[in-house]
């Protein structure tokens, strides 16, 4: 089964019909209903990745407006996870030396969330400016001094940036996957970008999520997956250059490029060959390698559920912790409920009280995992494994353990 008749890639407009994970239907990631609603219909949309057998980029099709996806009871907000917060500060410290940042110059994160990174500059009297379409998100980043503008960024947003002088760095942390129109929000990159400005993107990277089977990074809100080779062919069809690539631990292994206008004399650093040379001996140039992914997930997900169904059928009480939305793929794609997870936790307020969408799983306070004293805790954000663990060590105190993907399930003693 390939797309709806006529499904167009939207990186290169060729006609999308290869098959790269099938799992199913399932509901927006991150649309957590109310407990009030949990007798209230759901509505499931095709969870099916296509890849471009021209430019290769792996790809969903739109099946819901990113206004109803990125609304104003938007429940993820960064700062709830102390690594990120950190790895943003590293960043800020990074960026300020290598670009020589002061105090004339201009720092814009594209969808800048409640400003976890951004608020990094502000000590060091560099100017800011967030971007970010979630109105609740966006107002605790105003909160914290932050000016943002509250829409959905593309080239009229990024004119509007130059026409106020433009920006010397340019970031985009976990958005460039967000997008459902590639073209419009690529075009506000480069107009918003100072002639000698650099544009820092990070995103999950495909030849990870594919060796580590991360399929469950795969849900609505993530329009595209990318390797190098794909982000290359996007921005450079808008007029803009990788010179550096770094590999990053984040998110179960990112990739962090930075890019400039395609006039710019600075040089492309030997990091962008290498990992090219990565993807090509992974397989990525080769149409083959992506057909030949979803049978890889359905075997993944048969090992899964007899992992599941062989603790459960010892007597383990399982309870999850966290909320993400790849929590929410794994969950759905295979069929797992309340009859399997008592409930999670998460340290967000904004989802506590709420229930996971389609497993309808409630979503409790973290305090519950001590009164419940279960089993086993399966951590769902399997990337945040090590600051999860970390903070509920106290489970070994009644021979708690955790279950998480390192890539495969496997059941973790709590390190104390």
């Amino acid at each position: 089964m390939a797309g709806s008749v006529g499904a167009r890639c939207r990186g290169c407009g060729a006609l999308l019909t290869c098959t790269f994970a099938d799992l199913g239907l399932s509901p927006l990631a991150n649309a957590n209903p109310h407990v009030a609603d949990a007798n209230a219909g759901e509505t499931f949309y095709p969870l099916h990745a296509l890849v471009c057998s021209e430019c290769l980029l792996v790809q969903l099709e739109e099946f819901e407006a990113r206004e109803s996806i990125f609304d104003d009871e938007y429940t993820y907000f960064s700062s709830y996870s102390t690594s990120w917060v950190e790895h943003a500060r590293r960043f800020a410290d990074t960026m300020t030396e290598r670009l020589s940042l002061d105090r004339t110059s201009t720092v814009v994160e594209v969808a800048s969330n409640d400003g976890y990174l951004l608020q990094h500059f502000l000590p060091r009297g560099i100017a800011v400016l967030g971007v970010e379409p979630t109105a609740n998100t966006a107002a605790v980043a105003i909160d914290k001094g932050i000016p943002t503008r509250t829409e959905f960024f593309g080239e009229a947003v990024g004119r509007d940036i130059l026409s106020d002088g433009g920006a010397d760095l340019l970031v985009g942390n976990n958005v460039f996957a967000h997008v459902p129109d590639l073209v419009d929000f690529t075009r506000g990159l480069k107009a918003a970008l100072k002639p000698t400005g650099v544009i820092s993107l990070e995103f999950p990277h495909l030849m990870t999520q594919m060796s580590d089977m991360q399929w469950d990074t795969i849900y609505h809100e993530h329009f595209s997956y990318f390797s190098l080779r794909s982000a290359q062919f996007v921005l450079e069809s808008h007029g803009l250059r990788v010179f550096d690539v770094e590999r990053l631990p984040t998110h179960g292994g990112s990739l962090r490029i930075l890019a400039c206008h395609d006039g710019d004399p600075r040089p492309t650093l030997d990091s962008v060959q290498h990992v090219r040379e990565l993807e090509t001996a992974a397989g990525l140039d080769d149409l083959a390698t992506y057909l030949a992914f979803d049978a890889a997930v359905k075997r993944d997900k048969l090992e899964i559920l007899a992992k599941i169904i062989e603790l459960k059928q010892s007597g383990k009480r399982i309870v999850g912790y966290g909320a993400p939305a790849k929590g929410n793929t794994m969950l759905n794609y295979c069929g797992i409920g309340r009859d399997i997870i008592d409930f999670t936790c998460d340290l967000n307020p904004h989802k506590q009280g709420r229930l996971l969408p389609g497993s309808r799983i409630p979503i409790l306070s973290p305090d519950a995992i001590a009164e419940a004293r279960p089993d086993i805790v399966w951590i769902l954000p399997w990337n945040l494994k090590d600051e999860i663990s970390e903070q509920l060590a106290y489970i070994d105190d009644w021979g708690g353990r955790f279950l998480c993907r390192t890539p495969d399930l496997q059941t973790l003693a709590p390190a104390r």
